[in-house]
């Protein structure tokens, strides 16, 4: 069965009402519906409808970028983003540069890390981001963090864009493409497992994916204090050998203008026993969205609501 038509929901919200005294909407901008953001996101709202006094709804979108300016625009009230992009919106720096600075931006909790997967079919005689040239590469949507690390790690690779013949669609249609030989290798950030990549890796397709260490990785990692190494380890895809890469943070954003009272309501739910057991037999990254790990190392500063509830949870002094 082609990718396409398992994850067809396209770019629908998942709705989750709660009682007829709900408050206004909450809206969660996630992801690809075949990356990691979407069923995270989807888990996150089930729970917080079932336990606050909230209309809360996930909605599929292009990715982190594509997240932060909708924040700052005020299209949704929460969404999730890579620390790096969120940073550099927040910094007028990096793909911001010469754009005002989005100040209002500001942290919910940081969520779990997000690998760098480049995904190649295991007889394709690609071996490194190097082989890439000349190759059919999809890059992601325009609007998301993958195309931005995408990008960085040709670079860091010595390969341009114009190397490529790149491509700019969604994972799992890169998936279904590189089922039919229509492409050669994709970009992908997002947790372990990625659900596209899962299933592409269940269909009977060999894949593999490239790693990225040696000198390239460790000049990414100089130019960009967000990059940490990782292993994706054996049995995390059907087939696919341990490999080292790097990820990014994923983080859990909204605005300074949100009410402080609804958001101190949504971390405290976030991090109830409920919504905790939720995570954790949800998704595998859902396990890692803890407490201990929810405030530390952020590029930007935290919404004073979620800053009241970790003060009384006693992770901030």
């Amino acid at each position: 069965m082609k990718l396409t038509s398992i994850f067809s929901v396209g770019v629908m919200a998942l709705t989750l009402a709660t009682t007829s005294q709900a408050q206004s909407p909450f809206r969660i901008a996630t992801g690809s519906t075949g990356g990691t953001y979407y069923p995270i996101g989807g888990i996150i709202a089930a729970s917080l409808s079932q336990s606050q006094n909230l209309v809360v709804s996930v909605q599929a979108s292009s990715g982190s970028v594509a997240n932060v300016n909708g924040i700052s625009r005020g299209d949704f009230e929460s969404g999730f983003a890579q620390s790096d992009v969120a940073t550099w919106a927040y910094r007028g720096s990096m793909i911001f540069e010469g754009r005002p600075k989005q100040a209002n931006l500001r942290l919910i909790a940081n969520l779990y890390p997000e690998t760098i997967h480049v995904v190649v079919r295991k007889d394709s005689g690609i071996r490194s981001v190097a082989d890439l040239k000349g190759k059919r590469v999809s890059l992601d949507m325009p609007g998301s963090g993958t195309m931005v690390n995408a990008r960085m790690v040709l670079e860091a690779h010595g390969v341009n864009e114009s190397d490529i013949q790149p491509q700019y669609i969604k994972t799992h249609q890169a998936g279904d493409r590189l089922q039919d030989g229509e492409l050669d290798a994709f970009f992908f950030v997002g947790g372990v497992p990625a659900s596209a990549i899962a299933q592409l890796a269940a269909s009977g397709v060999e894949i593999a994916l490239l790693p990225l260490d040696g000198a390239p990785a460790d000049r990414l990692r100089v130019g960009s204090p967000f990059f940490s190494t990782f292993t994706v380890d054996a049995g995390a895809y059907k087939g696919v050998a341990p490999v080292q890469t790097l990820a990014v943070g994923a983080q859990w954003l909204t605005s300074a203008r949100a009410d402080p009272d609804v958001i101190y309501q949504v971390t405290k739910a976030l991090f109830s026993e409920s919504t905790q057991k939720a995570l954790q037999s949800g998704h595998s990254r859902g396990k890692l969205i803890t407490l201990k790990s929810a405030v530390p190392d952020s590029g930007i500063p935290l919404h004073p609501g979620a800053e009241k509830f970790y003060k009384e949870a006693g992770v901030l002094k």
